[in-house]
């Protein structure tokens, strides 16, 4: 059985920085495409990062995250970074990783629905 867990989550001033992982157990990563979304008190799930798998290392950020964070895979470690600087209030929110089996849903129009496995969330706080 795939499980996805989340870790690195925290409290961190405006500016500050964190680094989010998700690692699996039961499945490789290198293949699946990883997508990162979050959710803020009141609100949907936003998607906002996400790496092709299979060796395809297309990325993508949500506007509102482009140029403060990024993405990467340790294959060695089986884990997704989702490298977080410069963060801002608006940015706390509860962050959760997913998997895409097949390798490809990783793109602006990447749904929650595309996503086959999904990990239990880390709180991000970021305070004024």
């Amino acid at each position: 059985q795939v499980q996805l867990v989340e870790s690195g989550g925290g409290l961190v001033q405006t500016g500050g920085s964190l680094r989010l992982s998700c690692t699996a157990s039961g499945a490789t990563l290198n293949y699946y495409a990883i997508g990162w979304f979050r959710q803020a008190p009141g609100k949907g799930r936003e998607h906002v990062s996400c790496i092709r798998g299979g060796g395809d290392s297309s990325t993508y950020f949500a506007e509102s995250v482009r140029g403060r964070f990024t993405i990467s895979r340790d294959t060695a470690k089986n884990t997704v970074y989702l490298q977080m600087d410069n963060l801002k209030p608006e940015d706390t929110a509860v962050y959760y990783c997913a998997a895409d089996t097949g390798g490809h849903n990783c793109s602006p129009y990447s749904t929650e629905g595309g996503h086959d496995y999904w990990g239990q969330g880390t709180q991000v706080t970021v305070s004024s």
